[in-house]
């Protein structure tokens, strides 16, 4: 597989010179930085996203420093039509889910940082990176000399230094007393591009890994019993699953440790997230939030790496993934986290305070990201993101009219604005006294309009296929699933997708042997023991009571409610099977513990056509 590294660097090298001031005491009067390129970083939940173009086509990829080449997901492929080749014999590509198969694709002209470069190599394979992006930009780019990550900022620089052997390199805490840390990293090669080097917990030496394509810093469950906590550890919480390139979803837990200590800051009386992949390049994966809370510089010249504190949480320590706006409501627990005070050197225009804002809302601070999201919107008011950024971090703010006139503000400046559109429909589906005729037809209108105009590969037809069905439009849920299932064959979230499909139809009352079939495919991909294992059994549950097999579907329910008992569905389904199976007693109990867990399931059943 050829290289283009080498050729970027050249082409990029024409940057300013910047002028910097490096620390008391170092050698640096032959020292000399150069920027090669500016990634402006805008943070999308947890994770760093930067602009290139496909041929001519804009396109986001994830900063993912843990990835040891770029890659793209299949259906970009087929959606910036890009032919594949077999990859080199033997090569797989391992992460957080497990391994997944990979082919090749040529970009005839890839546009980093304004630059064009041709005939650019993606390895294809595995899951979407999510937040919209098309791939993960790698190690192939961002080692081609040092890395600046500032993505409090929303900033990432590629640099070059000339004549900084033993220079110190954390130049912006020049003349300052703010304290920064250094730390050993290892040697690198193409082989092993990793940023990688030791830290220590409970005083026990651990390898780390640097990746910010990781949303939240895990340490291995193998690592931690090594170290001495376990799962039955008091203290130690079940924390929901993670996800990564692979099919498979791990779950997390969080647990206390007296100790954590990277380079020469050390945090005391910590918790940690642990992880069970089995990834086997470090013990802990040091991640996006990390980055959130340190401007960090890897010299890999010198194989070192610098870092000062910003502020606020090291870690994301939140007990369950961080909710995406489809999800409604923050999760408890997520409230904005107090920040430090405005650094001096305020952003400059309107991009620089939507990147700094986006970061803090993906920090959960969301006082501050509205008011830096405020400032972008005043300065370039024809900007359709940056309404939209906000509208998203007024909706998870809990402040429904305010994010609702931003995404109508978006989409009036943009009309094919999908993520807006879906948004927008979403959130009128989501009023906590469901939605009314008005809101509903609304949303459908919003959801057409986004169906016209986006790739039949979209990554955004998932989202798209459960607002549908929150808005009991079947046939469009349906077709919306059809389209993602065929183009996501590699991607964890397919079991997801695989029993919503068996939902829409076992709801609609059709196709009920394809509707086993998906049920069934998700069942075996993710298993019972899944975060979403108990949603499978019920859908199958709903899908055997259609068909009048009421004992396998007493069966699947029984299994659901074991592993969550206060589904009223499943209850409810329950007490249906249970009534036609002539157990009227009992038939009666669960249909009135799910109608006082939920008033309105006897009609949502109704609704369908589903009645004792």
């Amino acid at each position: 597989m050829k290289h283009h590294t080498r050729k970027f660097q050249t082409v990029l090298l024409a940057s300013a010179v910047l002028a910097i001031q490096l620390l008391p005491g170092a050698v640096f009067a032959k020292c000399q930085l150069t920027k090669i390129a500016d990634l402006p970083a805008t943070m999308v939940d947890m994770q760093p996203m930067v602009w290139a173009k496909i041929n001519g086509t804009d396109a986001m990829f994830l900063a993912d420093s843990g990835a040891f080449y770029s890659m793209i997901s299949p259906a970009s492929a087929a959606e910036f039509k890009l032919s594949k080749v077999a990859a080199p014999y033997g090569l797989h590509v391992t992460g957080i889910g497990g391994e997944t198969e990979v082919s090749v694709a040529k970009v005839k002209v890839f546009t980093l940082a304004g630059v064009p470069i041709h005939n650019v190599e993606f390895l294809v394979g595995g899951s979407e990176a999510g937040g919209g992006s098309v791939g993960v930009l790698g190690q192939n780019v961002f080692r081609i000399g040092d890395v600046e990550y500032d993505l409090a900022k929303g900033a990432i620089r590629l640099m070059h230094e000339d004549g900084c052997k033993n220079a110190n390199l954390a130049y912006w805490v020049a003349g300052t007393a703010e304290p920064y840390s250094i730390m050993d990293i290892q040697w690198t090669s193409p082989l092993s591009p990793h940023t990688t080097g030791t830290a220590t917990v409970n005083g026990v030496k651990i390898r780390v890994m640097f990746d910010t394509g990781a949303g939240t810093s895990t340490l291995s469950l193998r690592a931690a019993e090594r170290i001495g906590v376990k799962l039955d550890t008091p203290g130690v919480v079940e924390a929901g699953y993670s996800s990564g390139i692979g099919r498979s979803r791990v779950k997390t837990w969080i647990a206390p440790f007296a100790s954590f200590k990277l380079g020469d800051e050390e945090i005391r009386n910590t918790r940690l997230r642990i992880s069970e992949s089995s990834e086997v390049l470090a013990d802990m994966l040091i991640g996006a939030d990390f980055f959130l809370s340190h401007h960090v510089y890897v010299a890999s010249g010198q194989h070192k790496l610098y870092f000062t504190y910003n502020g606020g949480p090291v870690f994301n320590l939140t007990t369950a993934p961080l909710p995406r706006p489809a999800d409604g409501a923050p999760a408890p627990g997520a409230a904005a986290v107090p920040q430090p005070a405005a650094a001096p050197d305020e952003p400059q225009d309107a991009a620089a305070y939507s990147r700094r804002g986006t970061a803090f809302a993906a920090r959960r601070d969301f006082a501050h990201a509205i008011a830096d999201l405020t400032r972008a919107c005043e300065l370039a008011p024809e900007e359709p993101d940056y309404f939209y950024e906000r509208g998203v971090a007024q909706w998870e703010s809990k402040q429904r009219v305010p994010a609702l006139s931003d995404f109508d503000r978006a989409i009036k400046l943009k009309p094919d604005h999908v993520p807006a559109l879906v948004a927008r429909a979403e959130l009128r589906l989501m009023r906590e006294d469901a939605a009314d005729a008005a809101d509903a037809a609304q949303a459908a209108e919003d959801l057409n309009a986004a169906d016209r105009v986006a790739a039949k590969e979209a990554d955004a037809r998932l989202r798209m296929a459960f607002a549908y069905a929150r808005g009991d439009l079947l046939a469009s849920a349906l077709s919306q699933l059809d389209l993602w299932i065929a183009a996501h064959g590699d991607d964890s979230r397919r079991p997801m997708a695989l029993n919503e499909r068996c939902r829409v139809r076992a709801l609609a009352g059709q196709d009920l042997a394809k509707a086993l079939d998906d049920c069934n495919s998700a069942f075996r991909q993710a298993g019972k023991s899944s975060d979403g294992g108990w949603r499978i059994l019920d859908s199958r549950g709903l899908v055997r009571l259609r068909l009048g097999d009421y004992d396998k579907s007493i069966a699947d329910y029984d299994a659901s409610l074991k592993l969550s008992p206060k589904d009223a569905w499943s209850l409810y389904g329950r007490g249906i099977d249970k009534t036609r199976r002539g157990k009227i007693s009992e038939g009666q109990a669960d249909r009135a513990a799910a109608t006082a867990l939920w008033p309105p399931i006897a009609e949502a059943f109704q609704k369908h056509g589903i009645a004792p």
